[in-house]
This record gives structure tokens, sequence and C-alpha cells, in this order.
């Protein structure tokens, strides 16, 4: 047994790390709630100027129109099934390549506060991951075996 599989198996069942497990579910649909809706109906993301390279960037994603509200979308629709026990692997996983991708859009764009906010994010999904390392391993042995 690897030190994963050990780690997981002295937290997995426990009740402090089950209801950590709820929380950090909960959280991450909260994080995607505002900014998911606002994509979803069309709305602007931020008010920031065509000056600022942020404010470029999200009115670029904006003007896409359907991108843009498929972005939301998907956002709403990961955060929704993580907090459906059947479903909240597959909630997991959805979520990590869009919280992945905003994590590295906000490093390389240099803003400010939110790397950290969207760092704990991808850390607080890499833990829902892990909680349920059995299926990760699992999907990861199809995908890296030879």
């Amino acid at each position: 047994m690897n030190a994963l599989e050990s780690l997981h198996q002295k937290i997995y069942g426990k009740k402090l790390f089950i209801l950590f497990t709820w929380v950090t579910r909960i959280l991450l649909f909260l994080g995607f709630l505002p900014s998911g809706l606002k994509k979803l109906l069309g709305e602007p993301f931020t008010i920031l100027g065509l000056d600022s390279p942020v404010g470029f960037f999200f009115e670029a994603l904006f003007r896409t129109g359907f991108y843009w509200n498929f972005l939301g979308l998907m956002q709403l629709i990961a955060g929704l099934l993580l907090l459906i026990p059947r479903t909240a692997y597959l909630g997991a996983i959805l979520y990590f390549p869009i919280i992945l991708n905003i994590f590295i859009i906000v490093v390389a764009m240099n803003f400010k506060g939110t790397p950290f906010v969207a760092g704990l994010m991808l850390i607080a999904n890499l833990y829902l991951l892990f909680w349920d390392y059995k299926k990760t391993k699992q999907i990861a042995s199809i995908i890296f075996e030879p």
C-alpha cells in the first residue's frame, strides 16, 4: 500500500473529514455560483475598462456570446453536481479543468488577490478528488496505463 492509499484509509469515513468534505463541496459550489450565473445570464463579469488587461480579457470573453454562456453553464453544472452525493465525484472531475484554467489565467495575467483564492479552490478540488481516491486511481490507471 502506498502513502496516498494509507492516508486515504486513515481519513476516509471519519466524521470530521466527512464534514470537511461536505463543507468543501458547498464552498466550491458557492465559489462558482455568482460568476456562473452572471455568465449564463449573459452579463459582464467585471466593470474594468478596456484599458486594463484584465478588463480587456473579460470583455473579449464576454463578446464571444454563446461561449460566455457555456462557461457559466459548466460552472453551475460542476458546482451543482458537487452537492448531490451520487454525482459529487463527477462534479469534482468536471470542476477540475475549469478551476485549473481559471488559476492559470489569473496567475498569467497577474490578477491581484485572485490567484490566492483560485489556488485555494484548486487545492480544495484536488482534496475532493483525493476523497474518492479509489475512483481517481481507477480512472488514472485507465488513462496512464500503456
